[in-house]
């Protein structure tokens, strides 16, 4: 299968610089994957969508303010660091720009010495592991001098970080936000669960996995980078009880489906579990785990719009796409929504 067919043209102007003034403001794309019927209509109709025995699967994750600019500590030349995984204690895997710039025992230095990096490995595209020095908390550290590590085709800053995490965000430990869930508020959230819907969460700590770009031609050979997941027992029964009576899961976001799927594949059933999952879902799979998924528009020839069209069919979310264009939806990370309804 190639990776140019599943490229589109996207105008500029339609990917969204900055996040609504409402989260639940947004609009929504219904499209549905057995009949292919497109309808349009705003976020918070999604609670007509779900139906009391449901449930709503989140990720919880928490992104990190993982992006640091400091200098080396020889020539004084600017490095950026962004923090994508936790190998053990401080050492951490690192996406570097410009990693030419940067060799083993190589020293970059953030906020006046406050917080010192060490080069100690390099692995391929740019990833180099450092061990961190520092005195004090690290988070705490982090919080001061890292901000957000917003992905690059969003030019204008973010006027307040609480924006780019979820209202649910808990753990620790991304290097981008679980999107998707950015539209819900907790007021909606609780509606939802009036109406007899089960919310649950799992974990998936979003590294390089899910933005790096697919350099291959032929997406059999793209290998995804490994990112940690979590499930509890309680969210394992509770899936595992909506399965049996017949009702929906819906996955919000790619990372939600993603951690479902690698259960589903390792078990056959929901179990209590935790570990590092570098699957790929593309056209051809076999969904074990979700019915249905909220997701935002993704970019052209990302792994991400693979997913959606191994969900949905790849002519029909192209189509869905031009649609949305036409419309003109807001796409990509603070953009609007689409749910591929069962």
């Amino acid at each position: 299968m190639n990776v140019k067919d599943f490229d589109y043209y996207l105008p500029k102007e339609n990917i969204a610089q900055t996040p609504l003034l409402k989260r639940d403001s947004s609009k929504l794309l219904i499209l549905n994957r057995s009949t292919n019927k497109i309808e349009h209509k705003s976020f918070t109709d999604i609670i007509d969508y779900l139906e009391c025995g449901d449930t709503l699967v989140l990720n919880d994750t928490k992104v990190l303010p993982a992006r640091l600019i400091g200098e080396k500590e020889d020539t004084k030349a600017t490095i950026e660091l962004l923090l994508l995984k936790n190998i053990a204690n401080n050492d951490w895997e690192c996406l570097v720009k410009p990693a030419r710039r940067i060799k083993k025992n190589t020293v970059v230095i953030f906020g006046d010495g406050r917080l010192k990096a060490k080069c100690i490995a390099e692995k391929d595209e740019g990833i180099k592991i450092f061990t961190f020095l520092y005195t004090g908390i690290f988070i705490e550290i982090l919080e001061e001098l890292g901000s957000m590590p917003l992905p690059p085709y969003i030019h204008k800053s973010l006027q307040d970080n609480s924006r780019y995490q979820t209202v649910y965000a808990e753990r620790l430990g991304s290097a981008a936000a679980p999107t998707a869930g950015l539209h819900f508020t907790n007021e909606l959230l609780e509606k939802i669960q009036k109406k007899g819907i089960n919310v649950v969460y799992i974990t998936l700590h979003v590294g390089l996995g899910t933005f790096r770009p697919v350099k291959v031609n032929k997406i059999e050979e793209h290998k995804m980078h490994s990112e940690y997941y979590q499930i509890s027992q309680k969210t394992a029964n509770i899936l595992n009880e909506t399965k049996k009576s017949n009702h929906q899961i819906i996955a919000v976001g790619t990372t939600t489906t993603r951690t479902l799927e690698t259960v589903m594949n390792k078990y056959n059933e929901f179990k209590e579990d935790s570990g590092w999952t570098d699957i790929f879902i593309y056209p051809g799979y076999e969904f074990k785990g979700i019915d249905s998924l909220i997701t935002n528009f993704h970019l052209p020839k990302s792994t991400l719009l693979m997913l959606v069209s191994a969900l949905a069919g790849k002519e029909n979310i192209l189509t869905a796409y031009q649609e949305a264009i036409k419309k003109q939806y807001r796409f990509f990370s603070f953009g609007d929504a689409m749910f591929i309804k069962k």
